[in-house]
């Protein structure tokens, strides 16, 4: 069945916004590399290190819950299957790239309408590269970040070059999941602005809720009397990313089929959600802002 497509008031046919999303940004590439370079120059603008928060912050997070969690509160250190490391560090750091990942660039991208007001009140351009910059920009920074912690990885012995080229379409997964939420949120938070508080809110209980600080496998032991919790967990998408991320990055081993058709549903799902609301929502932006 062919997907439906919206009426113009002259009768002509057009693609549904999901499916046209890329036309916009394509044609307008020069403005979203430029709105791009924007966003990543002023993160840490009038900043004395500048850069290098991209790299102390997560880095203080990883000690500030190695303490809490490995130390004081025993939380198992899982051994890489197979790479046999037994790290707890690296193993946090894996499951905590992506997830700064995410939270940032809903936060980020949903401010991106509503913090360029002006811009988009003095001249038109299509509005969903001002959320497509900003989830770009803090894919840069986990890239960056990346880095580091593949350097890491490699010192420790963990030979994590040839799973590289993997990682880097998980990145563009997850970077696709992240512009359809962000997407989603942007347009929503025009019209509603306490929407930000709200989403700081869930977005605590979404990073508990995800095996971050601690391995899948002790969720398995505890809701093993509890299918349906079980199967409710499984419903969070971030649980399968960090998995893929720690599969290939801590374990070097390839993820299962399932893991990997999760991925790529939850983007797709994801992006065409986020699309179509953007889209019904955005001819009244410049009149609410």
């Amino acid at each position: 069945m062919a997907p439906a497509r919206s009426a113009t008031p002259d009768g002509t046919r057009t693609a549904p916004p999901a499916m046209s999303l890329l036309t916009p940004l394509l044609s307008r590439r020069d403005l979203t590399v430029n709105l791009t370079l924007r966003e990543l120059r002023g993160k840490y603008k009038r900043s004395v290190l500048g850069w290098a928060w991209s790299l102390l912050n997560p880095l203080a997070m990883v000690g500030i819950f190695a303490l809490v969690f490995r130390f004081l509160l025993g939380v198992p250190v899982p051994v890489g299957d197979p790479s046999g490391l037994h790290i707890f560090a690296l193993y946090l750091v894996c499951g905590l790239l992506p997830w700064n990942f995410l939270a940032n660039g809903i936060i980020g991208g949903m401010g991106a309408i509503v913090g360029n007001g002006n811009l988009i009140k003095k001249v038109y351009f299509p509005r969903e590269i001002l959320v497509l910059a900003s989830t770009g920009a803090w894919g840069v920074s986990l890239i960056i970040e990346l880095s580091v912690v593949t350097v890491a990885l490699l010192i420790v012995g963990n030979f994590v070059l040839p799973w590289l080229p993997a990682v880097v379409l998980v990145l563009a997964l997850q970077a696709v999941f992240v512009l359809g939420i962000a997407m989603l949120l942007a347009s929503a938070a025009v019209y509603f602005r306490d929407l930000e508080h709200l989403v700081g809110i869930g977005l605590q209980l979404w990073f508990y809720g995800t095996p971050i600080i601690y391995p899948t496998s002790l969720v398995t032991e505890q809701l093993a009397d509890q299918p349906w919790l079980l199967r409710l967990y499984d419903l969070n998408p971030m649980v399968h990313f960090v998995e893929v991320y720690r599969n290939l990055l801590y374990d070097l081993r390839v993820p299962s089929f399932n893991e990997v058709a999760v991925l790529v549903v939850s983007a797709a799902v994801s992006l065409v959600i986020g699309a179509t609301v953007f889209a019904r929502l955005e001819p009244r932006f410049a009149e609410e802002l």
